[in-house]
């Protein structure tokens, strides 16, 4: 790190969420390259050669970047819809619509959703696109782009679904793959596509859609191909309790037994929602390694209940936060999802104990880099980690008057982000996005979803 340069920022208050839970009153970093090269208490140390940038950071929380779990992009041009419906009327709502989706839309949609993420104090973000209607080009490609463009780090969860309507699915038949074609197409994009390297801006995951849209030839076989191909698994998990009844009637068992049965527990795995877990799941879950990408905004919306977090958590499960898709969650924010699953899980068993301040910040973090299998590179500022560093303003009226930095991001309102640092570079300045044009964004989306709507209409 000698001859790189270096960017130091100072006088802020610290949250590392560290092993430790180490946090500095007023202190520094020292970024060299795309590495936090140092760390502490008081000031930047002397003498640092190519500095090219001094930031005073007065009235600041530094953090390491957000890290969102769970998300389905293309949802960004259907927000709005089927917004009093349960998980099944939704989907029967919606999958229609989805089953339109083409290369246009899919990438414009990621960068509205990708955009909304990273403005947000995101700095890793993950995908789960699932939906392949025939015919309709690049989609990976075209998630991977907008993701590269925005300047995230970033995980695709190539997703697939091979049981349509007429095996007994909800998607049009001509939106699902076969087994094969999925198998193929998804093995095709980790080669293409998937960096193992240490600072590693895209991978790629391995994550058929759920257990009532894929068959279990996909599951076992999908769980083979990712573990020859060494990359990680992701799919939904007992997010409903129809999902529960829909499992003991078609395999006979509830879904964590399913799970295991097809191969698909393990540290390399994760899963979305896991809201109706008992003793036994959450044990399992923890045996094996398992991770939950928690969606407390998404899981409210649909009325799908509320997960026992708190008992993941004293039990070793690795739990990291999701947005979840937008026709789910319109705000397509994780910052305001810290709050959100510290209020909700004390609407539970736990009540006021469920879930602190900084527990929460280590979900929206650290934990989300053990989920996404990327905890010694991110998800804490220590040295040698890679530089993705957020810079919370907390000296306005929303947040000034609290004394604890970290319970005023997490209790208080949606703290600007005055800068945000993805491998060193930024990408947000003072809430506004760097990379690419938010209005353009904005406009883009506007368009997409209206020729969505109208091509829907036509079926």
């Amino acid at each position: 790190m000698a001859a790189a340069q270096r960017i130091v920022i100072e006088n802020c208050s610290i949250a590392t969420v560290d092993a430790d839970d180490t946090e500095y009153a007023s202190g520094y970093l020292v970024l060299a390259g795309n590495r936090i090269e140092a760390l502490g208490a008081g000031s930047a140390p002397e003498g640092l050669e190519n500095v090219v940038r001094r930031i005073d950071a007065t009235g600041h929380l530094a953090t390491p970047g957000l890290i969102n779990t769970h998300h389905h992009f293309y949802q960004w041009i259907t927000r709005g819809l089927a917004t009093d419906h349960n998980l099944f009327d939704w989907l029967v709502a919606l999958y229609p619509i989805w089953a339109r989706i083409d290369e246009p839309m899919a990438y414009t949609a990621a960068r509205g959703s990708l955009a909304m993420m990273a403005r947000g104090g995101v700095t890793t973000a993950m995908d789960h696109h699932y939906v392949y209607p025939r015919g309709t080009g690049d989609l990976s490609g075209a998630i991977i782009r907008a993701a590269r463009e925005t300047g995230v780090r970033f995980t695709l969860a190539r997703g697939s679904m091979d049981r349509g309507e007429s095996d007994g699915g909800l998607p049009p038949d001509f939106a699902v793959e076969s087994l094969d074609g999925a198998l193929a197409a998804t093995e095709a994009t980790v080669k293409e596509h998937h960096d193992p390297s240490f600072d590693a801006m895209t991978q790629v995951a391995v994550a058929p859609c759920s257990p009532f849209s894929v068959s279990t030839e996909l599951m076992c076989n999908a769980a083979e191909l990712a573990r020859r191909l060494g990359v990680r698994l992701h799919t939904h998990g007992s997010e409903t309790v129809e999902e529960e009844k829909f499992c003991h009637e078609l395999f006979g068992m509830g879904p964590t037994d399913y799970f295991e049965s097809t191969g698909w527990l393990g540290e390399d795995v994760w899963m979305a929602h896991c809201v109706h877990m008992n003793d036994s799941d959450i044990a399992a879950f923890a045996r094996t390694g398992t991770g939950v990408a928690h969606c407390p905004s998404s899981n409210a919306r649909l009325a799908a209940g509320i997960a026992r977090v708190p008992d993941m958590l004293a039990a070793g499960v690795p739990v990291g936060l999701g947005v979840d898709g937008t026709a789910s969650n319109e705000s397509g924010e994780l910052h305001t999802e810290l709050r959100n699953a510290l209020l909700i899980n004390r609407l539970g068993a736990h009540k006021e104990s469920a879930l602190n301040a900084r527990q929460a910040l280590r979900l929206g973090t650290h934990g989300g880099a053990r989920v996404l299998g990327r905890a010694a590179e991110t998800g804490s500022l220590e040295a040698g980690k890679l530089a993705d560093v957020v810079l919370w303003k907390l000296d306005t009226l929303a947040h000034a008057s609290i004394a604890d930095p970290v319970t005023a991001l997490v209790f208080g309102a949606a703290a600007p982000v005055t800068a945000s640092f993805v491998n060193g570079r930024q990408i947000v300045a003072d809430g506004r996005l760097l990379t690419v044009d938010e209005d353009a964004v904005a406009r883009a989306t506007r368009d997409e979803a209206r020729r969505l709507a109208q091509l829907a209409a036509q079926r």
